[in-house]
């Protein structure tokens, strides 16, 4: 039984997996509530699970790029529940868990290559390129797209572009025949299953102590909104 947890974005969202199948999942998207509403959805969803705190094997996060703060609140759940139950901590990348996510979700043709996006400001994005056997084919990055982004594997292959970085690189990716734009996915936990499963059967844990979030790029603090 793993406890699910993923705030890299502006979901807010706890999972229950046992093995790599979800039981149960609660999640909602809205900006600055992770802090707020996390400790109430693992509460929330165990007892949706049928369920107690004793059950749990494992606790995986989605471990970045992403929100710093965001990242932040789940880590910090996570690495708490991890040192209260004294069990692992199993990190699942973030991009590799949307692609993962959106496979299952949305069966693909063999020929896609899936690139999930994390908006990451103006026109920055955190993202990466898998196929859609879940290898990675392009190393995660912050981009700043403009006309020529993946112009060197657009010209060969069908790209779905997915996330909450997508939309904004409609005007201009979505002009290249080979480019698909979708904006209705969103980051869930429940996305995590299958790697967080992966890595649990390998025993491939974290140091509950130094495990710091995936950040990428370096955080900027910016002046509150009057």
């Amino acid at each position: 039984m793993i406890l699910q947890i993923e705030t890299a974005t502006t979901v807010c969202s706890v999972a229950i997996a046992e093995e790599d199948k979800t039981l149960a999942c609660i999640e909602v998207e809205q900006r600055n509530v992770h802090a707020e509403k996390i400790t109430l959805f693992i509460d929330q969803v165990l007892k949706k699970a049928g369920m107690t705190y004793v059950d749990i094997d494992a606790v995986a996060v989605s471990s970045g790029p992403g929100s710093y703060t965001g990242l932040r609140i789940g880590v910090s759940a996570a690495k708490g529940l991890c040192f209260a139950l004294d069990k692992p901590l199993i990190a699942v990348e973030t991009l590799a868990a949307m692609a993962d996510g959106f496979r299952h979700q949305r069966s693909p043709g063999k020929a896609a290559l899936l690139c999930p996006m994390i908006d990451a400001r103006r026109m920055e994005v955190f993202t990466a390129v898998f196929d859609v056997d879940g290898n990675q084919v392009k190393p995660t990055s912050a981009e700043i797209i403009d006309e020529n982004s993946f112009a060197d594997l657009l010209t060969a292959h069908q790209i779905i572009f997915f996330g909450d970085g997508a939309e904004k690189c409609r005007k201009v990716l979505g002009v290249h025949a080979n480019a698909h734009i979708i904006t209705d996915f969103s980051n869930s936990a429940s996305h995590l299953s299958r790697k967080a499963f992966e890595k649990f059967t390998k025993q491939d844990f974290e140091d509950v102590a130094y495990f710091e979030p995936y950040y990428l790029k370096d955080f900027i603090a910016g002046k509150k909104a009057l």
